[in-house]
């Protein structure tokens, strides 16, 4: 064995993927006056058109905070209960349980970050529900619909 084989990774290839071949870049022959009208066009959207309004933005920002926040508070929370427990009475928690509830916690305040943004609503004029699962359902397809189209603009 080489000592590139013993300190690879279990995940790593084994071989390296090959980069595809640049093209050569030709020159195309455009008319000056094409060139000319193609410089006047303007972007399809402005910066202001493509930007989340401040309405939606922060019906976001409020749902984040509660559904990443509390989760984190929680499991910091744990934390120093623990501690207090383990210093101060005569409990023994095993090291396994504060680590395994502090992962779910602080797991959940990932996933609440993204669900906060998607299970808000989108609409600048309709506040949504409470819980926002219609909002995530509908929210989800539009980003799933992105995917795909992105992804069929590179193939």
């Amino acid at each position: 064995m080489s000592a590139d084989e013993r300190n690879r990774l279990p995940f790593e290839p084994e071989k390296k993927r090959q980069k595809p071949v640049k093209k050569k870049a030709q020159v195309p022959i455009v008319n000056e006056k094409l060139s000319e009208d193609s410089k006047q066009k303007k972007p399809p959207f402005t910066k202001q058109e493509m930007a989340i309004p401040q309405v939606v933005s922060q019906r976001m920002v409020r749902r984040v905070a509660w559904l990443c926040g509390v989760p984190t508070i929680l499991g910091i929370l744990t934390l120093v209960a623990s501690y207090l427990l383990i210093i101060y009475t005569d409990i023994k928690l095993p090291p396994i349980l504060v680590l395994l509830v502090n992962m779910g916690l602080f797991g959940l305040g990932v996933l609440g970050i993204s669900y906060g943004v998607l299970s808000a609503s989108w609409d600048e004029h309709r506040v949504g529900t409470r819980l926002g699962l219609s909002e995530f359902t509908t929210n989800w397809g539009r980003m799933v619909a992105g995917w795909r189209e992105t992804r069929q603009k590179k193939v």
